[in-house]
């Protein structure tokens, strides 16, 4: 059987335009809500991923985008990861100890500081050269310090509608490599 996708996705939640929103439609997949779109705490939101995965059928694939990377970097912290959870995908990570991100987005914020340990799951970070969210050096270290895949999309923005990221069929060939690598040769993929 196909893992399931949990989308974790960053402040907001994201519109239906989303590539993630895409996705979650497309494939089947299930999305962690929270209960405060505009306010995220590491605690708060790390529950609410436990809790959509807990609720979840089977092997599941995270796929975060933005502060949605740091609230699965938070819970993987807080849980120590989870035996169904196969691996993560994540885009565009947020630098929440950024002085110009802080600025513009305070609530950002709130997920500092980053933990920059090994993951307890197979990762694929996929990040932009002009992100205005991160630097690339930065998302280099993070992938480095979560001991995850760096994969460079080049200077496409933060990965979002606003950049051009709505329907994203570059993501979704990344998606299915990574599902390809983290699940045995007999599983369907997409």
């Amino acid at each position: 059987m196909t893992p399931t996708l949990i989308i974790v996705p960053g402040l907001g939640g994201g519109t239906e335009q989303h590539w993630y929103s895409l996705w979650e439609r497309k494939f089947g997949g299930v999305r962690a809500v929270q209960d405060d779109w505009h306010t995220p705490t590491p605690q708060s939101w790390s529950d609410r991923l436990q809790e959509t995965i807990e609720a979840t059928p089977g092997d599941v694939v995270l796929v975060g985008h933005s502060s949605g990377v740091l609230t699965i970097v938070h819970w993987a912290a807080r849980t120590g990861g989870h035996a169904r959870v196969r691996g993560a995908l994540l885009v565009g990570p947020s630098d929440a100890e950024d002085a110009s991100v802080q600025a513009e987005y305070p609530a950002i914020a709130a997920l500092a500081p980053i933990l920059l340990t090994p993951l307890p799951l197979p990762a694929l970070v996929i990040a932009s050269e002009n992100d205005p969210f991160v630097t690339f050096a930065r998302a280099e270290a993070f992938a480095d310090a979560w001991d995850a895949a760096l994969v460079s999309a080049g200077m496409v923005g933060h990965i979002n509608p606003d950049s051009g990221h709505g329907d994203w069929p570059d993501g979704e060939v990344l998606l299915s490599e990574v599902l390809h690598a983290w699940t045995p040769p007999d599983v369907v993929r997409f």
